[in-house]
């Protein structure tokens, strides 16, 4: 664990970054693949195989049309040393929403399967039923690396989370720059979406938090992540073996970017 103040540390030699994993290679018309292996074995995580799956949906839609929200479902566990194809299905482009399709194949099968929907900007009335939640500066509060998770840092954002296995409100950024490109910024939010549980104040030995089943993002707003963003996780229901939390992620000066919700597996543990 670093200390506050000090720079980050370099990318480890050859690790991949969140821009290379959204580099994705066009096989053909509506076919794309993720070549970029993510150095350790284990499981494929699914913030980036849902990032991957948007970003390609994106590369399909008429310019100027952004996702407004996403659902997907894991489906089977994909690895983390293998090629990932995506092959996208263009259900509708309308004069206003254009819905893609997309699913994601390792070895012949579907290991997640997203719906996305995209629109142009709008305008009209913006309004907020409640606002960020108070928390200390990201520069206050210490560094927690995560070794299978690429060009990111996260913070807590409360000190009574501090010993927690993994925090439910935190501050999330990237460590390498980003491109002036909102469908990439959107897919590095959809990246962060998977990250931690809002389940964990739930956890206890006849329980804790497992696989993600299934994963919802509204973005509510313009998605850019240049900087620190606050990600507020809410546990909801735990029942029949199954989790579902809410959670809401803020700008940095408080304006509400973009909601999701999530369904996991919540099991006793396997000992």
């Amino acid at each position: 664990m670093s200390h506050p103040g000090l720079a980050d540390p370099p990318p480890a030699l050859g690790q991949p970054s969140i821009l290379d994993l959204l580099d994705l290679e066009r096989i053909e018309e509506n076919l794309y693949r993720s070549s970029v292996i993510v150095p350790w074995p284990g499981a494929l995580y699914g913030g980036q195989v849902a990032a991957q799956a948007l970003h390609a949906a994106g590369r399909t839609v008429p310019a100027g049309r952004l996702p407004h929200s996403l659902h997907g479902y894991f489906l089977r566990s994909g690895s983390a040393e293998r090629p990932t194809v995506f092959q996208v299905y263009r259900d509708r482009d309308g004069r206003s929403f254009s819905a893609r399709r997309v699913v994601a194949i390792q070895d012949g099968a579907v290991i997640f399967s997203l719906s996305a929907s995209f629109a142009g900007p709008r305008t009209g009335a913006e309004r907020d039923a409640s606002v960020m939640p108070p928390a200390p500066a990201p520069e206050l509060m210490p560094a927690a690396p995560h070794a299978h998770h690429v060009s990111m840092e996260t913070r807590p954002a409360s000190h009574d989370q501090l010993d927690w296995r993994i925090p439910a409100r935190f501050w999330c950024r990237t460590t390498v720059p980003l491109p002036d490109d909102d469908l990439l910024h959107a897919c590095v939010l959809t990246y962060m979406s998977d990250w931690s549980t809002g389940l964990i104040a739930l956890e206890g030995d006849d329980g804790e938090t497992g696989p993600s089943l299934d994963h919802a993002v509204w973005f509510h707003r313009r998605p850019r992540v240049d900087g620190w963003t606050l990600i507020d996780l809410v546990p909801q229901v735990v029942a029949d073996d199954r989790g579902w939390y809410t959670g809401t992620f803020y700008r940095a000066d408080g304006v509400r970017l973009a909601s999701i919700a999530q369904e996991t597996l919540f099991a006793p543990p396997r000992r």
